[in-house]
């Protein structure tokens, strides 16, 4: 597949509800709880890409059809790889062992007992052309006349000049939040911009995972808690640790992973607590997490964070701090 252009994906910026009277100017998608993935289809066959580059396309084989479902025409395309739970939400949880795998046997079991769907939200090129610069009202037309519905893959509806009510919606569904995009806005690759905004309906943050403590009592042989931080001004600094939302499963992959990880100093630039430091098993910051946290400390400590999961789909380096949502006046 070599005639199609490599895309970066087009990134949100965190943020309010569009302000009243500008409503008309908007669109409005669920925020899925997955993975970003850019799908490029050529010669009848399908390459998945993450959000970092990496070529996943091995790790999910329930949407290799999808190359077939694009009317045999060269295309790429944008969207969100999301597993269910047994309640027919998205769970990221879920997700986890899809993401990571690449051996086939276990591959091809995972696709049956957690098998994944392909949430389509834009279209990025089609037919040796690229089409970014199209508005996002007619790309969005242009995905839908392009991409027949499959078992695996659709494009989901979305909401015009209805931004409170599709937010309702995904808290009543239990879903992350929303995307607001601006009707008239391009497809920007690569850049973050307000144009594209989420609305979460709880905050999230990724983190580097730069050691762990050991745990006691129950946990005594395994990991207690994660220590972790961001990226701020080019320099990795200490953000907290985490010690809640593991299951035993996730405990012992956590510690398999970090094990040949180890290294004799913190990575961090700055200090670290004592209380922390003490024990403490240093790794080199090469992995990822997202966790779920109550707020943001004065002193730049997450409050309150839960395990969500590892995300192999984002590189260290662009993990940095994200910024808080202005509070609309009034």
């Amino acid at each position: 597949m070599g005639g199609l252009p490599t895309y970066a994906p087009m990134l949100a910026q965190l943020g309010p509800l569009p302000p009243a009277g500008e409503e008309e100017a908007w669109g409005h998608e669920m925020k899925w709880d997955g993975v970003r993935a850019l799908a490029y289809v050529e010669d009848a066959a399908l390459r998945l890409v993450s959000r970092s580059g990496k070529d996943v396309t091995v790790a999910y084989p329930e949407l290799y059809p999808l190359a077939g479902a694009v009317q045999g025409r060269a295309v790429v395309l944008d969207g969100e790889i999301v597993a269910f739970d047994d309640a027919g939400r998205p769970s990221f949880s879920a997700l986890q062992p899809r993401m990571h795998q690449r051996r086939a046997e276990r591959v091809r079991r995972l696709a049956q007992q957690v098998p994944v769907t392909y949430m389509l939200f834009d279209i990025l090129h089609l037919d040796g052309e690229p089409v970014i610069a199209l508005p996002y009202v007619e790309r969005r037309r242009l995905l839908e006349d392009t991409v027949a519905a499959g078992a695996r893959w659709q494009v989901p509806a979305w909401f015009r000049d209805e931004g409170a009510h599709a937010l309702e919606l995904s808290r009543r569904l239990g879903i992350e939040g929303i995307v607001s995009k601006r009707l008239s806005s391009p497809y920007r690759p690569g850049r973050r911009s307000a144009e594209w905004t989420k609305v979460k309906n709880f905050r999230a943050q990724e983190v580097v995972i730069g050691g762990w403590t050991p745990g006691r009592g129950r946990r005594a042989a395994t990991i207690g808690s994660l220590l972790v931080g961001v990226h701020e001004a080019g320099r990795l600094v200490y953000a907290g640790n985490v010690g809640t939302g593991f299951t035993e499963e996730t405990l012992r992959d956590l510690a398999e992973t970090l094990a040949p990880l180890a290294r004799p100093r913190p990575p961090f630039d700055g200090p670290v607590p004592r209380e922390q430091a003490r024990d403490a098993r240093w790794v080199e910051p090469v992995l990822v997490g997202e966790v779920q946290y109550a707020e943001w400390t004065h002193d730049g400590r997450l409050r309150h964070p839960s395990w969500r999961g590892l995300r192999d789909d984002k590189a260290p380096g662009s993990v940095t701090r994200e910024a808080e949502p202005p509070r609309r006046a009034g």
